[in-house]
């Protein structure tokens, strides 16, 4: 039964994947999947099967995105059962997909936008120095939370991304970076670098491996809607600061391959995935450059490029 093949599933898989990610992986099996599929023999579960799994799913009103993931959770299963265990097939092939697996919209505000939301929390300096942290160096969450005071150089501009911070049944952990890319080092504007000074200052005996923001997610969350709420500005998530900071280094004039080192992107393809859209309001200063290469005239020099410092 399927139930009893997730059993083997699970048991090889947690010795491959971080705790965390098993933990989703088993949140959406036994929540989406597990229900419908449970009782049935895997080897008789057909194409239609999955088709009706599908549409009552899709019934249900998910977003696209997670139709998308949770029918590649059960991909994964049939995929596993045909490589080591001699499945004929994997129906999920043959039944099609559900969902995409890219959002429609991508939420983030522009620059104006943030420094309307910034003055709103300014009564907290935790959230205040978090929340410019992240705008100002795009930076996932957890890496935000994992820093330290000896990640951050406070003459030299830069901040040391090395880990990531997950809290898990009530348990703070500290893990190896998503990808080896998101092993890195960010430089930083001296109005952010003043402004990680003054906060440091502000936290009574810190020592240089203590987490700087010991803070979690839902933490940002909340001060998050609070300054959203406080400010007037329109709701976004707290890992779209992310993608805000990637659209102000666009509006900048950076290129694709600087953003991909900047954010931790393992191929420059998922930064020109992600930000596709954003590039098209370029094309037309693109041209001009061209008419000039084209005319003689003088091109811009890569200097404007790169002031990421200066921001």
């Amino acid at each position: 039964k399927f139930d009893e093949f997730l059993k083997l599933y699970y048991a090889d898989m947690e010795t491959r994947l971080r705790e965390h990610t098993m933990r989703t992986k088993k949140y959406i099996i036994e929540l989406k999947i597990l229900p419908y599929f449970g009782q049935k023999r895997i080897n008789d579960i057909k194409a239609a099967d999955i088709r009706n799994w599908q549409n009552e799913l899709i019934k249900q009103g998910y977003s696209p995105t997670y139709l998308k993931t949770i029918n590649n959770q059960l991909s994964a299963v049939f995929n596993y059962a045909v490589k080591y265990y001699d499945l004929k097939g994997n129906p999920c092939a043959k039944a099609g997909s559900m969902g995409k697996s890219k959002a429609e919209e991508m939420n983030f505000w522009t620059k104006a936008e943030f420094e309307q939301f910034i003055v709103a929390v300014q009564d907290k300096p935790a959230s205040y120095t978090a929340f410019m942290t992240l705008y100002y160096t795009g930076m996932r969450v957890g890496e935000l939370c994992a820093l330290t005071p000896a990640d951050v150089d406070l003459v030299g501009h830069t901040i040391t991304i090395n880990k990531t911070f997950q809290r898990i049944n009530g348990r703070d952990v500290i893990w190896p970076p998503k990808t080896p890319k998101s092993n890195r080092v960010v430089t930083i504007p001296q109005t952010l670098a003043n402004c990680l000074k003054e906060y440091m200052n502000k936290c009574y005996e810190i020592q240089p491996d203590d987490r700087l923001f010991p803070y979690t997610k839902s933490f940002l969350n909340h001060e998050m809607l609070r300054g959203c709420k406080k400010s007037g500005v329109k709701k976004i998530r707290v890992h779209d600061l992310r993608h805000s900071h990637a659209s102000l280094l666009i509006e900048m004039g950076c290129q694709p391959l600087l953003i991909a080192d900047r954010l931790g992107h393992e191929k420059i393809q998922t930064t020109l995935n992600t930000y596709s859209h954003l590039y098209p309001n370029k094309q037309a200063e693109v041209a001009a450059q061209l008419e000039n290469v084209m005319n003689g005239a003088t091109v811009p020099n890569g200097s404007q490029m790169a002031g990421v410092a200066n921001l």
